[in-house]
């Protein structure tokens, strides 16, 4: 993966590829650069994924996951200012990739490749019952490991729909 030199991921640049201008805004929820409301992320998350030298910038103490997929800026906290993009993170963030490998699940590192080839292969995937039977056993750390601190599961299923819905049109 090419990393953009952290030059010119700070907070003054603006959001790649097609989010608007940053606007002052009042809500705390709201990316200043895609104007997307995002979740809160607790801070154990956000330190847990940047690089070292993003992590000696954390000034923050509220941020918020950016899920906007065309937005660079994947935390923010808007009461200090601070930003943190993809380059910032030590991880690829699934939803703001459009390259293989995309990440889905975090802490089993499965990607969109491998339900695409389970889908193409079988019809089916086990995937998901995988990563069920993983949680159940205490084996996730879905709060640490993924970008929206929250379980993958919702993503991954929503990954299935959408390549059985491509699958659909190809043929």
């Amino acid at each position: 993966m090419n990393k953009v030199p952290s030059a010119l991921h700070d907070s003054s640049s603006t959001c790649n590829g097609g989010c608007s201008d940053p606007k002052p805004s009042n809500d705390v929820n709201i990316c200043p650069e895609s104007r997307t409301t995002g979740p809160r992320i607790d801070l154990i998350t956000v330190k847990a994924l940047l690089t070292p030298s993003a992590l000696r910038r954390l000034e923050g103490r509220d941020y918020h996951f950016c899920p906007a997929p065309h937005c660079d800026v994947v935390y923010f906290d808007c009461g200090s200012g601070s930003r943190f993009r993809k380059a910032d993170l030590l991880i690829r963030v699934g939803q703001k990739e459009s390259e293989d490998p995309i990440p889905v699940c975090y802490c089993f590192d499965f990607t969109i490749a491998d339900l695409r080839r389970d889908l193409t292969t079988r019809g089916d995937t086990s995937i998901l019952e995988t990563i069920t039977e993983e949680i159940r056993a205490g084996h996730c750390a879905c709060e640490v490991k993924n970008p929206e601190g929250s379980c993958c599961l919702g993503n991954l299923r929503e990954a299935v729909k959408r390549i059985k819905s491509d699958m659909a049109q190809e043929t």
